[in-house]
């Protein structure tokens, strides 16, 4: 099936300022994308593209076929913005119910969208006694109501707790297991690192990075970190042996390179009954975000895997 988002050498200027320079970047049917950058990397820009508030100064972008702000194209989207905002006076049902008319939905749907983002028991209620959390699980639902075939999503955690950012996370990959497509922009690393398909990085209104995350760690050829655990009387001889620097008095921490992973692990492996547990990491994508988007990487620029 052909990709739900398809931008093709999209630039934006608005007056002196580049906000987006020749970005090309595609979202298929299924596929989860985290939009990483720094504060005026674009994302923002990038979204409102999507949604068809303003036009590229050069290069195209289509929605499922469509020109965005289409009305095929706002049939595909559903949008979650940072900041959500509804009606005070209205119950948090009327606001799904509000959303489910706008997109033809069937009114089945609002039960089913309240009960997947945990409001059926807040449901009845007006919203102004709703906390920032329960917004934002309410902004979630009127995203999901009428199964969207594109969620565009910025900072969607925002205000959620742990267990509720967790089960965001569920939903959404729901949502791509049926079919969807997901494009969301986050500061929140460390809960992306094992929940999207593809990283695409923006710096200064280019895009440095497209790929999966183990493709970018490969790229990025960042150390990886291998933690050792001896016991009490073998601590010594194992970091003797081993080197590295000592971590709480009973482990050791080394970084070494992709290359020489599996040569220091067979030499930790030949230190027997010494070692009681070895724990190996590769570069998280905080890591990796940062070695894309650092000023001067200039040699990463534009480059897709």
């Amino acid at each position: 099936m052909s990709e739900i988002i398809k931008a093709n050498n999209i630039s934006m200027k608005f007056k002196a300022v580049d906000a987006l320079t020749d970005v090309s970047i595609d979202v298929a049917p299924g596929e989860q994308v985290a939009l990483l950058g720094h504060n005026g990397a674009g994302k923002t820009t990038l979204f409102r593209l999507i949604l068809g508030f303003i036009r590229p100064t050069a290069g195209s972008i289509s929605i499922a076929g469509s020109a965005p702000g289409s009305d095929g194209a706002r049939r595909t989207v559903s949008y979650l913005p940072e900041q959500v905002a509804f009606p005070k006076m209205l119950t948090g049902r009327e606001v799904v119910r509000f959303y489910a008319r706008l997109k033809g939905a069937a009114m089945s749907d609002v039960q089913s969208v309240l009960d997947k983002v945990e409001l059926v028991e807040a449901a009845d209620r007006r919203v102004d006694t709703y906390s920032k959390g329960m917004r934002q699980r309410l902004g979630l639902a009127q995203a999901l109501v009428g199964k969207p075939d594109l969620l565009l999503l910025d900072e969607p955690t925002s205000g959620l707790d742990p267990l509720s950012r967790q089960h965001f996370y569920e939903l959404i990959a729901d949502v791509a297991r049926q079919g969807g497509a997901v494009l969301l922009s986050s500061h929140g690393l460390s809960e992306l690192e094992a929940k999207t398909d593809r990283v695409a990085i923006l710096r200064k209104g280019q895009l440095v990075a497209n790929a999966p995350l183990a493709d970018l760690q490969r790229e990025a050829n960042l150390p990886i970190r291998i933690r050792v655990r001896a016991s009490a009387s073998a601590v010594d001889r194992v970091h003797a042996e081993i080197g590295g620097g000592r971590i709480n008095g009973a482990s050791v921490e080394l970084f070494c390179a992709r290359d020489d992973k599996m040569r220091i692990l067979s030499q930790i492996s030949g230190l027997g009954a010494q070692v009681e547990d070895v724990d190996v990491a590769a570069a998280t994508l905080d890591e990796v975000y940062r070695y894309f988007s650092k000023t001067g990487a200039d040699d990463a620029s534009r480059r897709t895997l």
